[in-house]
């Protein structure tokens, strides 16, 4: 014993934890999903395969042998996210301060058939955070395409559910639906017009 002593190594400064091992595949929304909670990683890791080591309080990320970040192991109810700002794109670091009011408040100065829509979308998730990332897609839409046909597409897409998503909104404005509606009205109000414009009254055919 004497003789191996001089060979022996300090213990661990920390207790043994014991880790479980997985892999994910970071999504376009730079999160990985594990044991249904979320949590994000640098966006230049978009669509690459990850390995996270899960121990009872934390969960670490690594890509190619490399630690790439860790966050405070989640836990109670499904959904949660856990979230970095440095992990954001420029573009998206913005919208971190944004809740559901602040949703609501900019969707209802685009008009009512918005206002209704955010709604919807905020109140389809178990979790309300899960529908920010929706609503942020509608800013953008509103960007791409003018406020006045974001209106018009919330309202098309309400004539058809009363809980319209992103996806049916974004399908109306590229397939232009939202216009069809604005040139059928117009197009019904010229013929009205039209219709009118040959009436001819019982005095105008009773002349010789």
């Amino acid at each position: 014993m004497t003789e191996e002593k001089s060979y022996l190594l300090l213990l661990p400064a920390t207790p043994y934890e014991l880790a479980t091992w997985k892999t994910a595949t970071v999504q376009f929304n730079y999160y990985i999903s594990i044991e249904k909670m979320h949590y994000s990683i640098p966006y230049e890791y978009i669509k690459h395969r990850v390995d996270v080591r899960m121990t009872r309080n934390v969960i670490e990320i690594f890509f190619n042998n490399n630690r790439v970040c860790s966050h405070p192991r989640l836990y109670g109810k499904p959904g949660q996210y856990s979230t970095l700002e440095d992990h954001m794109p420029d573009n998206h670091k913005k919208f971190i301060q944004w809740n559901a009011n602040r949703f609501i408040s900019w969707a209802q100065s685009v008009g009512t058939h918005t206002a209704t829509t955010v709604q919807a979308i905020l109140t389809s998730h178990k979790v309300e955070q899960q529908g920010y990332r929706s609503c942020m897609a509608l800013l953008k839409l509103a960007d791409k395409y003018g406020i006045v046909r974001l209106e018009a597409a919330c309202a098309r897409a309400l004539s058809y559910t009363p809980r319209p998503n992103f996806q049916s909104i974004k399908t109306i404005l590229i397939t232009g639906q939202d216009r069809f509606e604005a040139q059928l009205e117009t197009t019904d109000s010229s013929l009205s017009s039209e219709s009118h414009g040959f009436i001819r009254g019982a005095d105008y055919y009773g002349r010789a």
